[in-house]
Parts: C-alpha cells; sequence; structure tokens
C-alpha cells in the first residue's frame, strides 16, 4: 500500500533511508559517504523545504519504502527514495513511483549518484532519460542545492515531459533540444498559471484550516 507520509512517520522515513543508502558504500566517493548516512536535522530541513514523502507498506512488515517530491521551480523533484534492504525487489520503488508520476503537475527530473548504475537502470526501465555532461550540471545547478563534489559525481534522470520543455541539450547531441510548441512565451505563461493553481490551493487550504 502507497500512502503519504504523515508527521509520526519521521522515525521511519529516517530509519528506510539510512537502510536503503547502505547499498552506496563503497560505491560512491568516499568523501560523500557518512555515518548516519541522513542525520534527523537534514531530514527536517528537507521536510521544510517542501519535501513531500510518500511511504509504501507491506503486510505485516510496516513501512518498507520511501520517496519524496519537491516543487522547485517549473519542475517536480523526485528527492530520497530509498527501500529497505530487505524489502527490495518486490516492486515497492515501482509502485511508489508510478504514484507519484501520476499525480506530478510538472516535469520531473531526479538526481542520482554516477556510480549507482542500478538506480539509473530502474528509472531508465521506467521511462526516464539518462543526461549527464553540462547538461545535467545545468539541470543540478539549476533546481538542487547541493556541493560541488556531488553535481560531479552525479547524474539526472528526465521524464518524457522534462526532455521536452526543461532539457536544452539532448543526451548524445551537442545541438540545444528544440523549445516546445508555442515557445519560451508559452512555457512562461504555463508557469504563471501554474504558480496561480498553487496559490490558490494554499488558500483554499487556510481556509479549511
Amino acid at each position: 500500500m502507497i500512502r503519504p507520509a504523515e508527521p509520526d512517520d519521521f522515525e521511519k522515513l529516517l530509519s528506510i533511508i539510512n537502510d536503503g543508502a547502505t547499498a552506496y558504500r563503497g560505491v560512491i566517493p568516499a568523501e560523500c559517504w557518512k555515518v548516519p548516512y541522513m542525520a534527523g536535522e537534514e531530514l527536517r530541513r528537507e521536510i521544510d523545504a517542501g519535501v513531500e514523502f510518500s511511504v509504501a507498506e507491506i503486510r505485516g512488515g510496516g513501512a518498507a519504502g520511501a520517496m519524496g517530491v519537491q516543487a522547485v521551480e517549473d519542475v517536480i523533484l523526485i528527492r530520497h527514495a530509498y527501500v529497505r534492504t530487505g524489502s527490495q525487489r518486490r516492486g515497492l520503488g515501482t509502485e511508489l513511483l508510478s504514484q507519484l508520476l501520476e499525480r506530478a503537475p510538472r516535469p520531473v527530473l531526479l538526481g542520482t549518484w554516477k556510480a549507482a548504475r542500478w538506480a539509473v537502470r530502474f528509472y531508465e526501465k521506467n521511462g526516464f532519460t539518462l543526461v549527464e555532461g553540462a547538461e545535467k550540471d545545468r539541470l543540478l545547478n539549476a533546481y538542487w542545492r547541493i556541493p560541488k563534489r556531488q553535481v560531479e559525481t552525479s547524474v539526472v534522470l528526465a521524464d518524457r515531459r522534462a526532455m521536452s520543455e526543461i532539457v536544452k541539450i539532448r543526451p548524445g547531441s551537442a545541438e540545444p533540444a528544440p523549445e516546445p510548441e508555442g515557445g519560451e512565451a508559452e512555457r512562461e505563461k504555463r508557469l504563471i498559471d501554474e504558480r496561480m493553481r498553487d496559490e490558490q490551493r494554499d488558500r483554499d487550504a487556510q481556509s479549511r484550516s
């Protein structure tokens, strides 16, 4: 079962992230690995910055997977996607990703370690395209706030809409990707409309509270 995370799930989220992240030990650059991989204070900052988590539960086993989304400018970022080591290869990651993509109102991007080839293959299998080189550096610097070393050792994956609307240089090409129909003016209008809808949802939520 996939459900939105609740405040009481904080310790479960922290446990899932740190358990799932053990796969990175010995794979990512040594200076980027730490124990715990994510401290409670860091997770709290991420949630305060707008990362909204969903939780995957298995029958009789409780919370076993987690995946976050964060609205940043004109995209949705997938953040901190992990499944407990003992619950992997059960389709939980695919279920989480599918539900989040169905609800995503904007193009979707995600970043992961370049050396985590299993993660790259997973997202490619689920319709994402790998973005590397100067274009992935541009995207990481535009939409994420991460250290320079992490930018150097990470890749970006983009869903089909992001490949059409956000990625400027297609993989394997030095030429900028063509502008989507309507060009820059249409993109700006879409951003304004999305922001207005977001503001209206916030006002509606406040009026109900």
